[in-house]
């Protein structure tokens, strides 16, 4: 979960690379979400897209929907990093789609405030936008998950676009690690992959944590760890591997070098395009092996 020291870390690889500066990148974040800097793909589907709002047992959640214009695909859910549901999570969920899969990406705030919750370009760095974000992010928990995921695997069931007799995938970013789990744990018929992306908070010595879910969930997983995150905590991959294993549950747990905190969206101060580009084509891959 980002934190006062991710931002130190993001603070410190700016300082040694001498790399743009936080109020250049800003400038360069909103061009990049909003022109979806990521390499051409092969063969894209066309694509139709749309802002829907979802009734969950708690408010109304808005999220961002897109699918390919004709067929029926799997149905995958979206979790957002701290910053929510922006244009740069519209354009990765874009992406995805046009690989041939009905994709969701959602506002995980949306109890407390629509999406954006942020202004365009902003990054974890600005004190201002940490006073914004950790609240809502601290709002979250297991209930809120279940309910949460439940509703939006509902929506998803119930499109014409979703191919209902395949599982659903679902992937999720920084915060979205643990709730990835839940959702697993949540609806365990329905979601046969998982995958986690510089997830924080995955296993903790609280009675809620994530991997104590593992023995509840059928889903094949993926878990993509920054190499600062495993610094810090470098007994998380072995617990999450011993928890998988005796579950019997088939995961790549992996620690993607020379990364930090954030690393997969297009729009953080901290991408690695090459790792990024790595850990979505693993993304991709267990996708096709796992929502049959």
């Amino acid at each position: 979960m980002c934190d006062e020291q991710t931002q130190q870390d993001v603070d410190e690889y700016h300082r040694k690379s001498g790399e743009l500066s936080r109020r250049e990148f800003g400038k360069v974040a909103i061009a990049a979400s909003l022109a979806a800097i990521f390499p051409p793909l092969a063969n894209a589907l066309d694509t139709v897209e749309s802002s829907v709002d979802i009734a969950t047992p708690h408010s109304m959640a808005d999220c961002y929907f897109v699918h390919p214009a004709e067929g029926e695909y799997p149905g995958i859910l979206i979790w957002p990093d701290i910053l929510g549901l922006r244009p740069a999570f519209q354009a990765m969920g874009k992406r995805l789609a046009q690989s041939g899969y009905s994709v969701l990406v959602v506002n995980p705030f949306y109890r407390s405030a629509k999406a954006p919750v942020v202004p365009e370009g902003s990054t974890f760095g600005d004190p201002g936008i940490r006073d914004i974000v950790l609240p809502l992010a601290r709002q979250l928990n297991e209930e809120t998950a279940f309910a949460d995921a439940k509703a939006f695997v509902g929506f998803l069931d119930a499109q014409a676009s979703v191919d209902t007799g395949r599982k659903i995938g679902t992937a999720g970013y920084c915060m979205g690690g643990p709730l990835i789990m839940r959702t697993a744990a949540a609806v365990p018929e329905r979601i046969g992959a998982a995958a986690s992306f510089h997830g924080g908070g995955l296993v903790t010595d609280k009675p809620d944590s994530p991997h104590l879910l593992i023995p509840r969930t059928s889903a094949q997983v993926l878990h993509a760890i920054a190499a600062n995150d495993d610094q810090k905590n470098p007994d998380v991959k072995h617990q999450l591997r011993q928890a998988y294993a005796a579950a019997d549950i088939a995961a790549e747990i992996e620690v993607y070098e020379d990364t930090l905190h954030g690393w997969c969206p297009p729009d953080s101060a901290v991408y690695n395009e090459a790792q990024a580009e790595r850990a979505w084509a693993r993304l991709l891959d267990l996708f096709d092996r796992a929502l049959v």
